[in-house]
C-alpha cells in the first residue's frame, strides 16, 4: 500500500533544496568565484517563484516579509548579473566582428562596451560583498537556515495529498502563462517586447514549480521541461533586445565624444538579427508547451 505524502513535507523538501542551494552559494560569492553570483541569483529566485506559485499554503504575513527580503537580495545579485553577461556577451561580439574595424577605433569600442561592464561587474560585487556583511543579510539568512524545518505554513491547507495540492498549483501557474499567450497577437507592436518578457517570468514561475511538484506529480518533470524551453527562448529574445539597446546608447555617447560608430551599428545589427531568430522560435515553443 502506497504512502501518501501531505503537502506539509513536500513543500518543506522544495524549499530546503532551494535554501541549502542559496546558502552554499555564499562563499562561493564571497570568493568571487566563477558563475558565482549566478547561481546565488538563481536561488533567489527559486524560492520567490515557490513562495508565489504556493503562496495559499504559507503563512500570509511572514510568507510576504519573506517574499520582501528575496526580491531585495535578488536585486542586488541581478545588478552584478546582467553586469556579466553583458560584458561577456559585448566581448564576443566584438571579437567576432574586431576585423571590420581598425585597431585604433576598435579600443574604444572595447573601453565603453566591455571593459565599462566588467567594472560596473565590480562595483555591483562590492555592493553585494556590503550587504552579505550587513544585518539585513544576516537576518535573512537566520530566517531561511529556520524555514528549512519549520516553514510558516497554514497547517490546514498543507494537510491534503501533495500530488492533489501541487497539481491545482500548476494548472493555475499553466492557465496564466496560456492567458499571456493569448493575448500576445492582439498587442500593439510597441507593447509586445514587454509582454514578451512577462511570458518569460510567468513561464520561468511554472518551471520552478514544476520542479518543486515532480517528486510528487507524475507529468509535472515534462511540463517543466517544456517550460524551461520556452523560458530559454524568450530569455535568449530578451539579452539580445536588452544588448541591441546597450549598444545603440553607447553609441550615442561615442557620437558626442567625436568617436567612430560604424562598428557599433554592425553590432547592434549583430543583436537585432539574433532577436529575431529567436523570436522565430517563439511560436513553436509556446504551441509546444500546452500540446
Amino acid at each position: 500500500m502506497s504512502t501518501v505524502t501531505k503537502a506539509e513535507d513536500a513543500l518543506i523538501a522544495a524549499l530546503r533544496d532551494d535554501i541549502d542551494r542559496l546558502l552554499a552559494a555564499e562563499p562561493e560569492v564571497r570568493s568571487d568565484a566563477p558563475d558565482s553570483v549566478h547561481q546565488m541569483r538563481v536561488a533567489t529566485r527559486r524560492l520567490r517563484s515557490v513562495l508565489r506559485s504556493y503562496r495559499r499554503l504559507f503563512a500570509k504575513g511572514p510568507g510576504a516579509a519573506m517574499g520582501t527580503e528575496l526580491k531585495w537580495l535578488a536585486g542586488l545579485l541581478g545588478e552584478a548579473r546582467d553586469a556579466e553577461v553583458r560584458a561577456d556577451r559585448f566581448a564576443t561580439l566584438v571579437a567576432d566582428h574586431a576585423g571590420r574595424t581598425s585597431p585604433a577605433d576598435l579600443g574604444p569600442v572595447t573601453a565603453r562596451l566591455v571593459i565599462a561592464e566588467r567594472e560596473r561587474y565590480r562595483l555591483a560585487h562590492d555592493e553585494i560583498l556590503s550587504a552579505l556583511d550587513g544585518e539585513r543579510y544576516r537576518t535573512l539568512r537566520d530566517e531561511l537556515s529556520a524555514w528549512r524545518t519549520a516553514p510558516p505554513l497554514r497547517h490546514s491547507r498543507v494537510a491534503a495529498d501533495a500530488a492533489d495540492v501541487f497539481a491545482a498549483v500548476l494548472h493555475g501557474d499553466l492557465a496564466r502563462v496560456e492567458s499571456l499567450v493569448r493575448a500576445e497577437p492582439t498587442v500593439a507592436a510597441g507593447e509586445r517586447i514587454e509582454l514578451l518578457h512577462d511570458i518569460r517570468k510567468s513561464a520561468k514561475r511554472l518551471r520552478y514549480s514544476c520542479e518543486a511538484a515532480a517528486p510528487e506529480v507524475s507529468d509535472a518533470a515534462d511540463l517543466g521541461s517544456r517550460a524551461k524551453k520556452l523560458q530559454t527562448v524568450l530569455g535568449d529574445h530578451r539579452d539580445a533586445v536588452e544588448s541591441h539597446r546597450a549598444i545603440l546608447d553607447r553609441a550615442a555617447e561615442a557620437t558626442a565624444a567625436g568617436e567612430h560608430t560604424a562598428l557599433y551599428e554592425i553590432l547592434a545589427d549583430a543583436e537585432d538579427a539574433a532577436a529575431g531568430r529567436e523570436l522565430s522560435r517563439y511560436p513553436a515553443t509556446a504551441a509546444a508547451l500546452f500540446g
